[in-house]
């Protein structure tokens, strides 16, 4: 996000299958952040079954269900953002 958002470093964009994968999977980077020194500073939509977004600051997560990924298409919309694939 260098040189295009003047809010965030990152955006990490993960799909997940279920309400429940999402919430276990926010929880587990929550978790990992934490010991490594970068507790979330905000987070929104976990009760929700769609979107999961969370604010670490210089990395913003996002975890959608399949069709709201689809919809909000945040690829597109930050497509003049440098892409880092991670797996």
């Amino acid at each position: 996000m260098a040189g295009v958002s003047a809010v965030t470093d990152f955006h990490l964009i993960a799909t997940g299958t279920s309400a429940r994968q999402m919430r276990s999977v926010c929880d587990e980077i929550d978790e990992l952040a934490k010991t490594m020194g970068f507790p979330s500073f905000h987070r929104s939509g976990y009760e929700g079954e769609t979107w999961i977004a969370v604010d670490y600051v210089d990395v913003v997560l996002h975890i959608f269900n399949q069709d709201a990924r689809l919809y909000y298409d945040l690829e597109n919309l930050w497509g003049d953002a440098k892409r880092v694939e991670w797996k």
